[in-house]
């Protein structure tokens, strides 16, 4: 059963956990199991997802119940209206704030045809990020005899795919976790050392407008799980609101 968050007569929002494809897509065609078949089986009804988090990234997911609901928060999310805030572990010690303007080349959905000679062009990508906590640990992990890592709070100000991966790779301050943009070997100390297996990041609250009734609607999602756990191991979990903290 996937956690509901809120749910009214036009909004459902659920807690989308790691591992679990939003809908059905070429990276996995074996997978039978898929977050908008899993809701609509839960509730009983149609949903229409408006937005996306990737396969390895937890947290918020948000779902109209109807198709003109679908419509006014699509054209929310595409006017960059609703305000998104994640977590995530890097590798190093990021600055204690900065912004990150760095142009993306465009990643097609999994199910748009791209032609092959298509140019997929660079697009305008910006995230904001503070840094909420460091440590430094007594492991040769990579070529230094201590390895660094950071707690981080991420605000993508464009919703360009992928982008808060693409861009931590980018001030070298990789996600662990992350086998695509992240490094190997500090993405293995965290399974062996922590048995964290997953991508750490985490969708941790969406501040939107309710499309009906005018209303700032806050939707949070608690950390739980391997995630919440290694915070505490770190010495990080005071570094975050109680009301971001579940049950490990």
């Amino acid at each position: 059963m996937l956690t509901i968050l809120y749910r009214d007569a036009h909004l459902i929002a659920i807690d989308k956990p790691s591992g679990l494809l939003v809908h059905r897509s070429e990276i996995d065609r074996r997978e039978t199991q898929f977050a908008v078949q899993m809701l609509r089986d839960q509730i009983g009804q149609q949903v229409f997802p408006v937005h996306r988090l990737d396969r390895g990234t937890s947290g918020v997911l948000l779902f109209a119940l109807d198709s003109a609901t679908a419509r006014l928060l699509n054209d929310a999310f595409a006017s960059r209206a609703p305000a998104k805030t994640y977590l995530a572990v890097v590798r190093g010690h990021p600055a204690d704030s900065g912004d990150i303007d760095h142009a993306i080349t465009r990643q097609p959905d999994e199910r748009e045809y791209v032609h092959g000679n298509a140019q997929l062009n660079a697009q305008p990508a910006f995230t904001r990020y503070r840094t909420l906590a460091r440590c430094t640990l007594p492991f040769a992990v990579d070529r230094y005899p201590q390895s660094r890592y950071a707690l981080v709070q991420l605000h993508p100000e464009t919703g360009r795919r992928h982008q808060l991966r693409r861009h931590l790779k980018h001030i070298a301050h990789p996600i662990i976790g992350d086998a695509t943009h992240g490094k190997g070997v500090h993405n293995r100390f965290f399974q062996t050392q922590y048995q964290v297996g997953r991508m750490l990041l985490h969708a941790a609250e969406l501040q939107i407008t309710h499309p009906h009734s005018g209303q700032p609607l806050t939707l949070t999602a608690p950390l739980s799980g391997d995630f919440a756990r290694l915070l505490g191991e770190l010495g990080w979990a005071g570094a975050l609101p109680a009301s971001w903290l579940g049950e490990a």
